[in-house]
């Protein structure tokens, strides 16, 4: 058992000092005024364009021109942005065209935007995303700085719904706890690379460079294939915590967290069979048996009328791995006491997400059917 607590400990130090190579942006300005293009593709996404729209107008940055791409929906939401933008010359609402085979929806829709923008910079965005007014300025400025070509980062996640509250925030924990930092953000490793597809700031010629969304045009996975597509060909790529200026509503009910996690999870992990195997067991020693420790220590306390403190210190030690990260990221760090709660859906959405892939039954989303 100490060893086990000295393993978990090690987990908690490992996750505190990485966490000092994930720089934050602070609120910046910048001695000059680039043309950005913010390039946004939407489907089926009538519940989120109004406070999209309201979010957009009150950016501060002054050179800006936005593109928003109707990915073929089958909702209100052409009509609603068409009410919204009508006395704005900055928006261009652009209709997309049918999906090409071999090409995956979104992918094909921020293609389609590239083609458009005239911008200095190009920061693709998902609808969900709501942004602090002074980010452009502060993100360009952070890219200048850092002499990069692609900011991107996991912005805070707001959540309501029981699974979101316990799945949706483990990108961050998977990122810091996992990713080494300093490999991500200091070297040009392409294998450690993240990204996070709803907040991706290209400078335009070195994206135009690598081949744009058009080198990846299959990938479901097409936020990390681009960053490390821009590692190998020499450019630079920093990931932040960008939680104080980016909040993403990325899902509206537990089915959506459910179906929007099982389609990456697996091919997340290079779709391998051992590697899922591997984390399946690693979370289950680390994370779910610490739970099942309480649980055995409460009924101890109830039957027979003690307790082992020593049994309880691997709970306490994941719990406050976790909170640390939620604290990081902004998020509700009550959530942590979960743990061993969110590590066994965790591990039961990677086997679900393991099973379509191999018995091919490939994944939904947005009304497609990818594989």
């Amino acid at each position: 058992m100490l060893t086990y607590i000295i393993i978990l400990s090690l987990f908690l130090i490992w996750t505190i000092f990485n966490s000092f190579f994930m720089p934050e942006i602070k609120k910046q300005r910048i001695h000059h005024n680039k043309l950005v293009s913010i390039l946004i593709p939407l489907r089926n996404e009538e519940d989120n364009v109004m406070e999209l729209i309201t979010s957009l107008k009150k950016l501060t940055y002054q050179n800006l021109e936005f593109y928003l791409l109707d990915d073929q929906s089958s909702d209100r939401t052409s009509l609603i942005i068409k009410s919204l933008i009508s006395n704005d010359k900055r928006f261009t609402l652009l209709y997309g065209t049918e999906l090409p085979q071999g090409w995956t929806g979104k992918v094909h829709a921020c293609n389609q935007l590239s083609k458009k923008a005239k911008g200095d910079y190009f920061l693709f965005l998902d609808a969900d995303i709501r942004l602090n007014p002074d980010v452009i300025q502060s993100v360009i400025h952070m890219l200048d700085k850092q002499k990069g070509h692609l900011i991107t980062g996991f912005p805070r996640f707001p959540v309501q719904h029981l699974l979101e509250k316990w799945l949706v925030p483990m990108q961050h924990f998977l990122i810091y706890f996992h990713l080494p930092l300093l490999l991500a953000n200091y070297t040009q490793m392409s294998s450690a690379a993240a990204a996070h597809g709803s907040f991706m700031l290209f400078e335009r010629q070195a994206y135009f460079t690598i081949g744009g969304h058009e080198t990846i045009k299959n990938s479901l996975l097409d936020d990390v294939h681009l960053a490390r597509i821009m590692k190998k060909q020499g450019y630079k790529v920093i990931l932040l915590n960008i939680t104080s200026f980016v909040t993403c509503y990325m899902y509206k009910s537990n089915k959506e967290v459910w179906e929007g996690f099982k389609k990456n999870t697996f091919i997340g992990i290079g779709r391998s069979r051992f590697l899922a195997i591997i984390l399946i067991s690693f979370y289950f020693c680390f994370y779910i048996f610490p739970g099942l420790l309480v649980v055995y220590e409460v009924y101890n306390l109830l039957v027979k009328d003690y307790i082992t403190i020593f049994n309880i210190l691997p709970y306490i030690l994941i719990v406050s791995q976790k909170g640390f990260v939620d604290r990081k990221t902004k998020q509700n760090a009550s959530i942590s006491f979960a743990m061993p709660i969110i590590a066994t859906f965790f591990i039961s959405l990677l086997i679900s997400s393991m099973e379509s892939s191999i018995m091919k039954k490939g994944y939904m989303w947005k009304g497609r059917k990818y594989h």
